[in-house]
Order: structure tokens, then C-alpha cells, then sequence
């Protein structure tokens, strides 16, 4: 199955607009992989790895080090996995193949263009995770955890309570096809605040120092190594 490139749903009035990274003017087909929605923490399969608490993961890049913040309190199962996978040496040589300039850096893919994921040398199947976010209660503090759906699919306003973890300038979050639940191990850095991504994208980390090496991705870039310095 392949995972097709990310598209990141702009809001502009009431109507979406699809941001695919190869052309603007294309909407890629749904993903082949039906994923069954996951509503509560309690469905989300025992075997995908959870990160309690917070770490700090560093990508040695050809461009200068980026040390990332994983965020496990807000994010668990995302996190879980983006932890995971940098333990594994996953990430190691792979390349940044999409930068769309004032807006994302996309790497993670084992394939380099976009099309690839995780396979899971155990079940011999990529492995992906549910979409995963915490709004915040309508008494301004962080709510329960939400799986399987978006903002949009709930009904959610991310004005009126916006997530724990916010599209901000240097968010970490998981790249993904248009299934909610179809995150493997393509991941983004923002460039700018992003907000319109809110909701509807899992962040789960951001940028502690490096933001300026982020700034000079360009295509082809590569992860030398990416090492879990704290925490996980």
C-alpha cells in the first residue's frame, strides 16, 4: 500500500482546500487502507508504543543539529512511535522530500518521495497510528484525550477550545493521508505559525533549539542520525 503525500487541509471560509506537496492544482486519491475509527484511549491497540512524560530527540542533519521536545503528556501513541522509530535508527539517511517554504518541512519517508512508511519487521505491515490530540475543556484546562477523529469530524472548534499542542512556528507533527488514522512515520516541522492545521493535524512535539537550521532544509537534505538525548 502506498501512502500518498500529505495533504494539509487550509481552512478558508467554510470550505477545504487540499495543499498536496507534488502540484497544487491535483487532489490525491483516498488512502487504500481503511482504518476503523478509534474514539477513546481504550481502543487504541495495546501494541503501539507510548512515551510517558516528555523527551528530547536531536537530528543531526547536513544542514546543523535540530533538538527536538517529544511531547508524551499531551501525545502518548504519537509520540510513542516518533520515539520509537528514532530507537530503531529508522530516520537515520533519510532525506527532507518536501519543503514547501513559509510553511513546512516534510521528512521521515524510508522511500523519499513521499509514498512510504513504517514496516514493521514484526507483522511485516507498515504500521500506523491513530490520530491522536488533546483539546483544551471548555474550562480552559487540558481535556481528555481524542483518537480517530479530527476537530472537523467532531463538531470541535479550535477557537473556542483550541489543542493542548498548537501549530506554532516550529511544531513537530505527523505527516498523513487523508484517513485520520493513517500516520506511519512521515512527519513535518513547521516554518510558521500554522493554525489552520489545528484540529485537524496531530502535533505532538516542537523545536527547542535549531529553528534556524530548519529554515535551511531544502529537498534532499538529510538526516544524518536523530539519537534520543533525554527522557523516553
Amino acid at each position: 500500500m502506498q501512502r500518498m503525500r500529505l495533504t494539509l487541509r487550509l481552512f478558508l471560509a467554510s470550505a477545504f482546500i487540499l495543499a498536496v506537496s507534488a502540484c497544487s492544482a491535483v487532489v490525491p486519491p483516498a488512502s487504500t487502507q481503511e482504518n476503523p475509527k478509534v474514539t477513546n484511549s481504550a481502543n487504541v491497540p495495546a501494541n503501539l508504543p507510548r512515551l510517558k512524560g516528555k523527551a528530547t530527540v536531536e537530528l543531526k542533519t547536513n544542514k546543523g543539529p535540530i533538538v527536538l521536545e517529544v511531547d508524551g503528556d499531551n501525545a502518548p501513541v504519537t509520540a510513542g512511535n516518533f520515539v520509537d522509530l528514532v530507537k530503531r535508527k529508522f530516520f537515520d539517511n533519510l532525506t527532507f522530500h518536501r519543503v514547501v517554504p513559509g510553511f513546512v518541512i516534510q521528512g521521515g519517508d524510508p522511500r523519499g518521495n513521499g509514498t512510504g512508511g513504517f514496516i514493521d519487521p514484526a507483522t511485516r505491515s507498515e504500521r500506523t497510528i491513530p490520530f491522536e490530540i488533546r483539546p483544551t475543556g471548555k474550562d480552559g484546562k487540558p481535556g481528555e484525550l481524542l483518537y480517530g477523529s479530527t476537530y472537523s469530524e467532531n463538531g470541535l472548534s479550535p477557537r473556542q477550545q483550541p489543542p493542548v499542542l498548537l501549530h506554532n512556528r516550529g511544531a513537530l507533527a505527523m505527516a498523513r493521508s487523508q484517513n485520520p488514522n493513517s500516520a506511519s512515520s512521515q512527519f513535518y516541522i513547521t516554518l510558521a505559525d500554522t493554525h489552520q492545521l489545528d484540529g485537524e493535524y496531530a502535533v505532538f512535539g516542537k523545536v527547542l533549539k535549531g529553528q534556524e537550521v530548519v529554515d535551511q532544509i531544502r529537498v534532499g537534505d538529510k538526516i544524518l542520525s536523530a539519537t534520543v538525548v533525554s527522557g523516553g
